[in-house]
């Protein structure tokens, strides 16, 4: 198997942040969630988080969690959604380089073990956050329809990595969640 292959396949997959176990990741000594924005905490184009995100997002500052969201998106969209929120950021972060998730470990002064990173695309947020050394958790993307034309493109060079990585047996869960 193809050692970039490697570095894209996620420590652990869920539908939504919503089944991340907050507390096993406490236990694990996770302190800080570096988390994507778009189609992940909420559709591409839904501006404000929703009630049950902002639940969710208190409840991890509850349980000891810094957050911090790293976005390739621009500076409007992201402090837009992250500013209500409370919730510093990192926008047109250039994922999957390395250097906006080092930023982010600065910024949260947490090594790469204390952290996880949670994205729903497995080209930047997961293949980013495995080659800066971070956990990663993939989350199956919101709303497909409001991707835009790069997202798209991405999705479906990551059809392609889903397909080699289910023939090799590097995905262990059943419930696939390759883009459709």
């Amino acid at each position: 198997m193809n050692g970039l292959l490697l570095k894209m396949i996620p420590h652990k997959c869920v539908s939504t942040i919503y089944d991340i176990d907050l507390d096993e990741l406490r236990k694990q000594g996770v302190k800080a969630i570096i988390t994507d924005l778009d189609n992940t905490l909420v559709g591409a184009k839904v501006p404000f988080a929703t009630p049950e995100l902002a639940e969710w997002l208190k409840s991890a500052r509850e349980k000891g969690f810094q957050v911090l969201i790293v976005s390739n998106n621009n500076k409007s969209r992201v402090s837009r959604f992250a500013d209500p929120l409370h919730v510093p950021f990192i926008f047109k972060a250039r994922k999957p380089t390395k250097g906006a998730f080092q930023k982010a470990l600065q910024l949260l002064d947490v090594r790469a073990k204390e952290a996880v990173v949670i994205g729903d695309q497995l080209l930047t947020d997961i293949f980013g956050g495995n080659r800066a050394g971070i956990y990663t958790i993939l989350v199956r993307p919101i709303n497909l329809r409001e991707d835009g034309l790069f997202t798209r493109l991405n999705r479906s060079i990551e059809r392609w990595v889903f397909s080699r990585l289910k023939k090799k047996g590097f995905l262990p869960w059943e419930d696939s969640h390759e883009p459709s």
